[in-house]
């Protein structure tokens, strides 16, 4: 691949969890976000994107949230259980993404805030329209997507490497 083959980076954050009494991980999705789940995977699907590998948090409600979303997706890509997403720094989601192999063009990343929220906005040097002013001003809520292009290989991701294409929330 060359060093200037475009690629694509969807973040999407879980949707709405609810608060039983279990460990944080094993938290389920609560009756909205069985809701807003499908919905995101619509928006994914609107996109036209067809993800080579999608990346999801070993977390309950982000399993779940991937379980319901893949099914508008006309194209199912390799999903990898990755649990180092689970409560991942933003140093941590750039390592990450630094490991992708460049046969990926196109990634898909199933997590948790404050993480979906601050790899965006680092990623994102620049923005088409308002989408970097939307994504701010609204935060990341739950079943929030971000998608991100840049050109180049995995290793070299970083701040500001990145234009974000599109930001997208479902509306509650």
């Amino acid at each position: 691949m060359s060093v200037d083959t475009p690629r694509r980076i969807a973040l999407l954050r879980h949707a709405k969890a609810d608060w039983p009494q279990v460990s944080d991980h094993e938290r389920p999705l609560a009756e909205r976000g069985r809701k807003d789940a499908p919905a995101a995977g619509l928006r994914l699907a609107e996109t036209g994107i067809n993800f080579d590998l999608a990346l999801c948090s070993t977390a309950a409600r982000t399993r779940e949230t991937w379980k319901l979303a893949v099914q508008a997706l006309p194209h199912r890509p390799k999903t990898v259980y990755e649990e180092r997403l689970y409560e991942a720094s933003l140093g941590e989601l750039i390592a990450l993404l630094n490991e992708t192999p460049d046969e990926v063009n196109d990634l898909l990343v199933i997590g948790h805030n404050p993480g979906m929220h601050a790899l965006a906005d680092a990623l994102a040097g620049r923005a088409e329209g308002d989408a970097l002013t939307r994504m701010n001003q609204g935060g990341f809520p739950t079943s929030a997507l971000a998608v991100v292009g840049f050109a180049g290989s995995w290793k070299s991701v970083e701040h500001g490497v990145g234009t974000l294409l599109e930001y997208w929330a479902p509306h509650k």
